[in-house]
């Protein structure tokens, strides 16, 4: 057995943990998380610490020499989370191991009460540092991320801002005389047109041309639509 773990652990299933002793299946399930969550969060923002937490001690399980984690589809490992590990033989066993992932990032809350529609300035924004696992998923983590954009709702002074509640300024607006450009390979051909839409940059915009016909393009600065060829 132990000649055989140098080339098992270099397999194509690399959160497999084999166990020369299956008696100790019951404590290495804790090992196995652990080395799953160290892999799996390596690429979050901001730095990470994780809580494994203990299987119920009246919780006896046969012995195993082979453990897979993973997780359901769906799942985040983030905040609050749970973590399964399955027994590949000689047994056939799951448990499920309540984990806490905390993240200690940035984040971006206002230094003052913001109306709503009011454009964002560097001077309303300010950044705090906190487990970001307990803020809105969508909570912003750059001030530059907010500045130019205004808000959907007010917010009171010292709250976090989130991306979903913020509105980009159009850079087309209805009724602007737009310049309609499509590309391709070796061509590019530009027309007038009328905008019949507000958009945001990189938002659909629609608009006529002279001679009445509707097209869609997306939203550039400068007052352009680029049309699709």
């Amino acid at each position: 057995m132990k000649k055989l773990l140098p080339h098992l652990a270099r397999g194509a299933l690399p959160f497999l943990v084999f166990i020369a002793l299956p008696s100790f299946a019951n404590d290495l399930v804790t090992t196995t998380v652990e080395q799953y969550l160290r892999a799996q969060t390596q690429g979050l923002p901001g730095t990470v610490s994780t809580t494994v937490g203990q299987l119920d001690p009246r919780t006896q399980l046969a012995p195993c020499t082979a453990m897979e984690p993973f997780t359901t589809p769906g799942s985040r490992l983030w905040g609050k989370a749970t973590v399964g590990v399955r027994c590949l033989g000689p047994s056939n066993w799951t448990v499920y191991v309540p984990v806490q992932v905390k993240v200690t990032g940035n984040y971006v809350v206002t230094v003052r009460p913001l109306a709503a529609g009011q454009p964002l300035t560097l001077s309303d924004l300010s950044v705090r540092q906190g487990d970001l696992t307990n803020l809105p998923p969508s909570v912003i983590t750059d001030p530059e991320q907010g500045v130019g954009k205004s808000l959907k709702n007010g917010l009171g002074s010292g709250q976090p801002v989130r991306s979903d509640l913020l509105i980009a300024p159009f850079v087309i607006q209805q009724g602007q005389d737009v310049r309609l450009i499509s590309k391709g390979p070796g061509f590019a051909v530009s027309n007038d047109g009328k905008a019949l839409t507000n958009a945001a940059e990189g938002q659909l915009a629609r608009a006529r041309t002279a001679n009445g016909q509707t097209v869609s393009g997306i939203a550039r600065q400068g007052g352009i639509i680029e049309i699709a060829p």
